[in-house]
């Protein structure tokens, strides 16, 4: 029901900025809490933000807090990522999701139905 194609990954250096973008198809996206996952080479997929349907509340990984922001553009059916002061342990695969029909702001991988392919985030040291 929800197609999910995210954009804007790289190659930064240690300290640089990355914003990434997450276009979903249809007309309810406002409806489905939004999150960021990534996945490392070797590592389990973690959690990094969620924002809720109105994009009123966000939540943050203590790993990201402070230096990433999780918003969306309803308008636009698009979700973003700026990532800012970025530092090696970054480096990872980032993939967009959305938590099923009436769930609300949630870092429960369990709640999320709809997951993009992701995009490569590396940053140099």
């Amino acid at each position: 029901q929800v197609q999910l194609v995210e954009s804007g990954g790289g190659l930064v250096q240690a300290g640089g900025s990355l914003r990434l973008s997450c276009a979903a198809s249809g007309r309810t996206f406002s409806n489905y809490a939004m999150g960021w996952f990534r996945q490392a080479p070797g590592k389990e997929r973690e959690f990094v933000a969620a924002i809720a349907g109105s994009g009123a509340r966000t939540y943050y990984a203590d790993s990201v807090k402070g230096r990433f922001t999780i918003s969306r553009d309803n308008a636009k059916n698009t979700l973003y990522l700026q990532m800012n002061s970025l530092k090696p342990e970054d480096t990872a695969v980032y993939h967009c999701a959305a938590a099923r029909l009436g769930a609300g702001l949630t870092t429960n991988v369990g709640s999320y139905d709809y997951w993009g392919q992701g995009t490569q985030v590396t940053v140099s040291s």
